[in-house]
């Protein structure tokens, strides 16, 4: 579950697209921090850090393979009533949760119980989801937990449901069975969907013939040694619980009652998540006590569909337990969780036996991203640093065949396919180095390790393959598929984009040479004011739509997710771009041009042609009359 789940979605998707070697869960080489030399100093650091961003507390723990190490909890659990947070406050873990979700499903397929390639509707008919290649391609078991079913994420109306009675699985799988239709093959392409686990849920339901959460309490939690975790708001869980808060630091969110509970809906203390990493780093064993094999551990770290794990890439999205790679060469595995006004994370070095956890009480990503490069770095801080593959030329048939345009072809919702354009990137390659040159964005370069596949200069594996699918000819990186396009498609794209820039800028800087003129009534007797007006009202609506965004700030999944004003004002804004846009056209073309500026009339005209376009294209990935709460 991720907090101002709309705009996180598409900075990340853009992010990743434009390097084109990474994602959320491939963190890009950075210089790293330099680490606290002991707990004391890092306490002094997370609480300089939790102070600069307003946020009121945290926990955190880190774990060796002989227990915890170090635990804390700083800050204020409840502002108001001046509750400390200590390491056995409850906070919201978020997607972490899911990680139990694989967990679950490895303990019954080492049980003979489950088949992680049986088919989901076989196994689950009840629950509804479309695929059209169902016949030959059908969703697998493992494709839940891989996330390559091809589904989007869930609707915002989803994501908006908070049910306190609180709804049962079924039900939260009712409420939107339109975002779970495979958008491409399943198993190829991937897509984070949090529908995808909570499906898995109720075949684990299915199978036992228990309700989720009582199977993962009593065959995890409580072996573990999680006694106080708890997927629901119940009164001693309350008692536990810290209060989430907006970004001032003050102001309380009400309790999220997540749809899908397996997602993310899992609350658990510091001290918890120090056992459960305890668990993770003795490979499925805690306290002598042996719950899970270790095979099953490192399969659930592994990733095996999706054109990324066939290409060979070891790095990427396992059975909801993801790999991040960091600059001084170590792979970590865990996983990281956000709901409205709380995130965590967890992280853990399988190889060196060491991880961490932390979660903060507001949604800041500021304090997030500082007090996890902290803890990542103290925690690492003795560690030798793992032996970087060496580089390797790349061989002149394979530059060949695999240089030139490429394009992302997975976005994480398919309302945000229009975006797409703005990953194009070139790849080019000199000896043993690919770089990734966007015509929108930063430039990137990778080092060969065998004329395949590249890795980031400080980084130990690879992150990006170069493979033929049925797809195409592709780019893959952990999480993002490049196809190969033609160079013509390609520059017509990129002209697209700046002629739509250039029109987005040059109208209104026109219009303020004019519209002066016109405020002091000095274009009297010029003829067609209206064919520079209209392009002009088509620019104000898509500002319109800028400052909607601008405006609802936090709450883009409460006001985007149900039919308020905002959601209803984005819809609006859309068709009004688009009647402008028509209407510009129009206008210019039955415009009697005796008289008229001849600039100002060609520049009207082809803004006007251009934002028709636009329209267009928007029109075709869904934008234009766009219903966020449906």
């Amino acid at each position: 579950m991720v907090p101002g789940i709309v705009m996180k979605s598409i900075r990340m998707f853009l992010i990743a697209c434009l390097l084109s070697a990474g994602s959320s869960q491939a963190a890009a080489a950075a210089e790293p921090t330099v680490a606290a030399r002991n707990p004391v100093e890092l306490e002094q650091r997370i609480s300089g850090i939790l102070e600069k961003h307003n946020v009121p507390g945290m926990s955190a723990v880190i774990v060796n393979r002989d227990g915890i190490v170090w635990t804390a909890g700083i800050g204020q659990a409840d502002v108001a009533a001046g509750t400390p947070v200590s390491p056995d406050t409850l906070f919201r873990i978020g997607s972490i949760s899911k990680t139990f979700v694989g967990l679950a499903a490895l303990k019954l397929v080492e049980e003979g119980r489950l088949d992680l390639d049986a088919s989901v509707r076989r196994l689950v008919p009840g629950v509804e989801f479309t695929n059209e290649w169902e016949a030959t391609d059908p969703v697998r078991v493992v494709h839940l937990l891989e996330h390559t079913t091809g589904w989007d994420n869930l609707s915002l109306k989803e994501f908006a449901s908070s049910d306190p009675k609180p709804a049962t699985l079924a039900e939260g799988l009712a409420v939107g069975p339109d975002s779970r239709a495979s958008r491409w093959r399943p198993g190829t392409r991937f897509a984070y969907s949090n529908s995808g686990p909570a499906v898995m849920a109720a075949i684990i339901e299915e199978v036992t013939g228990q309700r989720f959460e009582d199977y993962v309490a009593q065959t995890f939690l409580s072996p573990i040694g999680m006694p106080t975790a708890d997927y629901f708001l119940t009164a001693p869980s309350a008692g536990r619980l810290t209060t989430l808060y907006r970004q001032d630091g003050r102001t309380p969110l009400p309790y999220w009652h997540i749809l899908m509970r397996p997602s993310g809906a899992l609350n658990a203390s510091t001290r918890e998540m120090g056992a459960y990493l305890h668990f993770l780093l003795g490979r499925g064993e805690i306290d002598g006590r042996r719950i899970l094999s270790e095979a099953s551990i490192q399969r659930m770290e592994r990733p095996a569909t999706g054109w990324g794990a066939q290409g060979g890439l070891k790095t990427g999205y396992g059975l909801n337990n993801f790999t991040t790679l960091d600059g001084r060469g170590f792979v970590w595995h865990g996983h990281n969780g956000g709901v409205d006004g709380g995130l965590s994370q967890m992280q853990y070095l399988a190889e060196q036996g060491t991880g961490y956890f932390f979660a903060i009480n507001t949604g800041n990503m500021g304090a997030y991203t500082a007090i996890d490069k902290e803890l990542r770095a103290y925690v690492a801080r003795d560690l030798p640093k793992p032996v970087l593959p060496a580089a390797q030329p790349v061989p002149q048939d394979v530059a060949r065949e695999f240089e030139g345009w490429y394009s992302p072809i997975n976005p994480p919702q398919k309302h945000m396919a229009f975006l797409g354009i703005l990953g194009l990137g070139q790849v080019t390659f000199e000896g043993d180095r690919i770089r990734i040159s966007s015509p929108f964005g930063p430039s990137n370069s990778l080092v060969s390790i065998d004329g395949r596949h590249f890795r980031h200069e400080n980084q130990s594996a690879a992150t990006i393959v170069l493979m033929d699918s049925a797809d195409g000819r592709l780019m893959q990186t952990p999480t993002i598929t490049n196809v190969k396009l033609s160079p013509i498609l390609a520059w017509v794209q990129i002209v697209s984009v700046y002629l739509f820039l250039f029109a987005l800028l040059s109208v209104p800087a026109f219009a303020l040479v004019w519209g002066p003129r016109w405020v002091f009534r000095r274009m009297r007797g010029v003829p067609n004011l209206h064919v520079r007006v209209l392009p002009l009202l088509a620019v104000l609506s898509l500002g319109a739509i800028a400052l909607i965004f601008s405006l609802v700030g936090e709450d883009v999944i409460v006001r985007f997710g149900h039919r308020t004003p905002w959601s209803m004002g984005l819809t609006l804004a859309t068709y009004v771009f688009a009647v402008f846009s028509f209407a510009s056209v129009w206008a210019a073309l039955r415009a009697d041009r005796r008289g008229m500026n001849r600039f100002a009339y060609f520049h009207s005209l082809g803004i006007s042609v251009i934002f028709v376009l636009a329209t267009l294209y928007l029109g075709y990935w869904g934008i234009i009359g766009v219903r966020t709460w449906a």
